[in-house]
């Protein structure tokens, strides 16, 4: 169950969030995976490590889960943000061809394929042709199906969801308001949006009935009927309806919070999903992560649940042509952090 929506700011700066969930604990996605540019890769397939082959022209950043070589979210240091969203019951990809392995790679590849080879959206949509996304079992991720779309973002605020059905048909559509979240297909939510068309930010104003006047109860009667669940279609209408809705922001830091703080609404706590009998002792099925990528200064962000310190990585101060290929421990704890203070005389 993840959210994501897309910010600009006024100084021109484009932020790309989003949350984090995963069916199962231990995940440790704090932990951030590095590729240099000029970084060799090889597209993993049923049979193994035998698919397309590419090397890197850009490099980047990753989330990583599992001690995988990948995970659900990047940016690049052309300022390309790639994330991988649950797609389940829909996302069906192409029957593996061993005749036809050189284009063949699976899920994780095709998100560190964009953020290594592409600068822009365009590119993307131009290039995704080159390549077949097969099925590839995810053991490394506790035995459950990957299934999965992409949202694609740039500095130039354009933002694409690709969706990959039918046993291989690629579908790509422009988001609206860069948000995206899970099942069903891009186009069921955009028609779903039609059901909402009526939801604005301004009162209700009061309405004068026999004689007597009755005003709204307070702010936000303008928003009533606004689905609050935490199925993907609710969160769908819910993140569009806030992020259409936020106030103007100034500059690109303004933007990441301001990203956070609408994507606190989306926040899944432990015991929303599960029965009480079976509450985990972990974040599982509830969010984990959520990152904020400022794609025009090249920054990741991103706090944890269980540390909701914000923590940054500036991709600028990184030189990505004599790094190392490495995996960043970020040092956060499993614990909040609590700043003490004191009272003076």
């Amino acid at each position: 169950m993840c959210t994501g929506i897309s910010l600009s700011a006024e100084d021109g700066s484009v932020i790309a969030a989003r949350t984090v969930e995963w069916a199962h604990s231990h995940t440790h996605q704090d932990r951030l995976v590095l590729y240099p540019s000029g970084h060799a890769f090889r597209g993993l397939t049923p049979d193994g490590e035998n698919g397309h082959r590419w090397t890197g022209r850009f490099g980047f950043v990753a989330l990583s889960s599992h001690g995988q070589p990948y995970g659900p979210d990047g940016l690049n240091e052309a300022g390309l943000s790639v994330g991988m969203y649950y797609f389940p019951g829909f996302a069906s990809f192409a029957e593996y061809d061993p005749a036809q392995s050189d284009r063949a790679m699976s899920v994780g590849d095709l998100l560190n394929w964009s953020l290594s080879t592409c600068e822009t959206v365009a590119d993307v949509r131009a290039r995704i042709g080159e390549i077949t996304v097969v099925n590839v079992d995810g053991t490394d991720f506790g035995g459950v199906p990957l299934p999965f779309h992409w949202k694609v973002a740039d500095r130039s605020g354009a933002s694409i969801v690709i969706e990959i059905t039918h046993q291989g048909r690629v579908e790509i559509f422009d988001t609206v308001c860069g948000v995206v979240t899970n099942a069903p297909g891009y186009d069921w939510h955009l028609t779903n949006l039609r059901n909402y068309l009526g939801l604005h930010p301004e009162a209700e104003m009061p309405v004068l009935l026999d004689g007597q006047k009755f005003s709204p109860l307070g702010a936000g009667t303008g928003l009533r009927g606004l689905p609050g669940d935490f199925t993907p279609p609710a969160r769908f209408v819910r993140a569009v309806t806030l992020t259409a809705s936020a106030r103007p922001i100034a500059t690109a830091s303004d933007a990441v919070f301001e990203a956070f703080r609408i994507l606190d609404s989306f926040n899944i706590p432990i015991g929303a999903s599960v029965p009480a009998e079976n509450i985990p002792t972990e974040l599982e099925s509830a969010t984990q992560i959520t990152t904020a990528h400022d794609l025009t200064n090249r920054v990741i962000y991103f706090h944890t649940m269980s540390d909701r310190q914000v923590r940054k990585l500036d991709l600028g101060k990184i030189e990505f042509s004599t790094v190392d290929h490495c995996f960043i421990e970020t040092g956060m704890s499993r614990s909040q952090t609590v700043a003490e203070i004191t009272a003076s005389h």
